[in-house]
């Protein structure tokens, strides 16, 4: 009962905050107190929402999530993959390990001018800049999670009779699914950065291209819608892997 009381009050002071934001945001450009040039406001961020969905917006929502919804596929495979490989397998760790720190220590946003000028302006530049920053997150975190199989499992099933391959299949990538989702965590902001900057820098279409328009002629409420709209998703999108985090919680020890 306690917990479920917690719960509402959690969520009636972060409505309430997000109401009281919402109503500062309306009234200080409107005081005069803050430049309405540059911050724009809830009533004219709304309105020019109206102007763009009803002008295009959508097609630029569906090019950036499919942009997103594909690197981020192609990272969660290869990230994964390879993150349980290098962290069960120590001949592979040792020999590739390296490279994995080398290019998380990597300011990848300085990757993009070449992979853009491998790759063009088209889709496939955005999706590569969704994979590279999604993909390093998640074999990183699902490294972790292989190495923290109980020693002794692995002990008792190799006192069965279990091979190599049925350790890995049945000790490791049960306790790394986990780690897997907390990989995803971060790998979705991280995969947003990644196809906005990739559409600012250059693109025909997308969230990011129609940020970069409207930052051009001064158009700051466009902008925000875009930003907003990247905030919700990316909200979204982190609470539903919130609740499949928790499926998992419940059978993991504490």
């Amino acid at each position: 009962m306690n917990s479920i009381n917690s719960s509402v009050r959690d969520k009636l002071l972060a409505i309430l905050t997000g109401v009281t934001f919402v109503g500062l945001w309306e009234i200080l450009p409107a005081s005069g107190l803050i430049n309405p040039f540059f911050t724009s406001s809830p009533s004219r961020i709304y309105v020019a929402a109206k102007w763009l969905f009803a002008n295009g917006f959508w097609n630029d929502i569906y090019v950036s999530l499919t942009q997103f919804t594909l690197g981020m596929l192609l990272a969660m495979v290869v990230g994964i993959v390879l993150g349980l490989l290098l962290g069960w397998y120590k001949t592979l760790n040792a020999m590739f390990e390296p490279f994995v720190t080398m290019l998380n220590a990597m300011p990848r946003v300085a990757l993009l001018p070449i992979i853009i000028l491998w790759l063009g302006i088209g889709m496939e530049s955005k999706i590569a800049a969704v994979f590279l920053g999604a993909f390093l997150p998640i074999i990183i975190t699902v490294m972790k999670g292989v190495r923290t199989v109980d020693e002794n499992l692995i002990k008792c099933a190799r006192s069965f009779g279990a091979n190599d391959a049925q350790m890995f299949l049945t000790l490791a990538v049960p306790s790394s699914l986990p780690f897997i989702v907390a990989g995803l965590h971060i790998a979705v902001g991280r995969g947003l950065v990644g196809v906005v900057i990739g559409e600012l820098l250059a693109s025909q279409a997308g969230v990011g291209h129609m940020m970069a328009k409207a930052s051009a002629t001064f158009q700051i409420d466009k902008v925000f819608v875009g930003v907003l709209f990247l905030a919700v998703f990316g909200y979204l999108l982190t609470e539903l892997l919130k609740l499949i985090e928790k499926q998992f919680e419940k059978w993991r020890p504490q």
